[in-house]
């Protein structure tokens, strides 16, 4: 399938997934939200995929907001609607995707470009990137998961001073605080974003679902996050990979998963 904006790879079971606006830095619009969540979707769904990371192109920007162009005149229905949909299309579809979901941010994330980062299972940062939720710098707040998502990352504190203040932070600030998991070079970037995905190959795919799942269920109200974890550990035990995964410890070999 092609999208007006993006470009997307798939090779040894990792799908790169490059949001292509290099003009407007790669600023989320509606037909970028709505391109990401169809390819997410079908990337979801492909089981010649295992791992998928998003990244976005050029040197200067993961993703440096949301069009302002777009909603500059919306009114308070539009507005709510606006963020509610964008939540379900894309935000809180990709947290909880079974797949993990990488974000490798290359430059700039900033208002939704890092709500789209916080939605991914993990981030990798290269030296030059810098975060941050300037929305009240227009008179709005985070509208899609970033009050949400960044307290659980780097803290109450934190989050209410990012946010208030509208300041940006250095990628090595963003690892100190949590907020991402590594600081390398912009050249390296995507090979040690894969080489960690690589990793992730290796193991059970219909665990690493139910892992993603079970983490998720701690910061979802009305969720018990142990329940969860009980429920997913036991669904484990009817698997075609656990069978594989203790017979290949027992007999001293590597597992081969299928992801059933």
């Amino acid at each position: 399938m092609n999208y007006e904006n993006l470009l997307i790879s798939i090779e040894e079971k990792i799908a790169t997934v490059t949001i292509n606006r290099p003009t407007k830095l790669n600023a989320l619009n509606k037909a970028t939200i709505s391109d990401l969540s169809k390819a997410v979707k079908l990337l979801g769904k492909n089981d010649d995929v295992r791992v998928i990371v998003i990244t976005g192109s050029g040197e200067k920007a993961f993703v440096a907001g949301a069009d302002i162009s777009e909603f500059a005149n919306y009114s308070v229905a539009e507005g709510a609607q606006l963020a509610g949909e964008g939540q379900e299309l894309l935000f809180n579809f990709i947290e909880n995707l079974k797949k993990p979901v990488i974000a490798a941010v290359n430059g700039f994330a900033l208002g939704g470009g890092l709500e789209l980062a916080m939605a991914c299972h993990f981030r990798v940062a290269s030296d030059n990137a810098k975060m941050g939720l300037p929305e009240v710098t227009l008179g709005l707040i985070p509208g899609y998961g970033g009050t949400q998502r960044l307290p659980q990352l780097v803290g109450k504190g934190r989050a209410m001073e990012m946010i208030m203040t509208a300041a940006m932070i250095s990628a090595e600030e963003a690892k100190q605080y949590g907020l991402v998991n590594y600081v390398v070079p912009q050249a390296e970037l995507l090979s040690f974003t894969n080489a960690i995905a690589h990793k992730i190959i290796k193991n059970a795919p219909f665990a690493i679902g139910k892992a993603i799942k079970a983490i998720n269920a701690n910061y979802t109200d009305g969720k018990n996050g142990f329940d969860t974890e009980i429920k997913s550990f036991g669904k484990c035990f009817g698997t075609q990979d656990f069978k594989e995964g203790t017979t290949a410890f027992l007999e001293k070999r590597k597992a081969e998963f299928t992801g059933k």
